[in-house]
């Protein structure tokens, strides 16, 4: 089993087909979910990717992306049974999978391996947040650019750069410039 982590968004590759209750096919730009809506299903990404993010006033802040063999979970509403304050948005056609919090509940609660990585993970979204935080503060594109580029490579091979450049905080011309160099 690979586990992976993602800030306030939880990404966990394993097979989980059993728990499958339904399927969603999503065409280019449609919204999985939208903030203001609560959202505890968890939903396995089998084609495709999608973008999370925040709106800041009229303005998008993309924070994470999810790919093709991922799990996505708005972990705000999952844990607090409130409404999510994040949109996730298919970047391109994505293939969804969707298992309910009860039934991955009561999976964990059956498989003792599961719900520890499941408990570790939880305590790891904490250091990745403040990898996050420091992307955002450091100042210096460049940096920004380098930092993101080592870390997730993946990003760079799947995501168009209008978005990449958002999620990295600056503008698209800027990013060009950096790639170029």
């Amino acid at each position: 089993m690979i586990w992976k982590q993602v800030a306030f968004f939880v990404v966990w590759r394993m097979d989980l087909s059993e728990l499958f209750e339904r399927k969603i096919v999503l065409k280019r730009n449609e919204f999985l979910f939208q903030k203001g809506k609560l959202e505890t299903a968890i939903y396995f990404i089998a084609s495709g990717s999608v973008r999370i993010f925040m709106l800041d006033g009229d303005e998008e802040q993309i924070i994470r992306f999810v790919y093709t063999n991922d799990l996505i979970v708005a972990l705000d509403s999952f844990l607090t049974e409130k409404p999510t304050d994040y949109s996730v948005q298919a970047i391109k056609q994505t293939e969804v999978f969707v298992i309910s919090k009860s039934k991955f509940i009561d999976y964990l609660n059956r498989d003792l391996e599961s719900k520890q990585k499941w408990i570790e993970i939880l305590e790891n979204l904490v250091l990745q947040q403040l990898e996050r935080e420091k992307d955002i503060l450091i100042q210096s594109p460049k940096e920004r650019y380098q930092r993101v580029l080592k870390r997730s490579p993946r990003l760079f091979q799947e995501i168009p750069s209008k978005h990449i450049a958002n999620y990295l905080r600056m503008s698209p011309e800027t990013l060009s410039r950096l790639k170029k160099s």
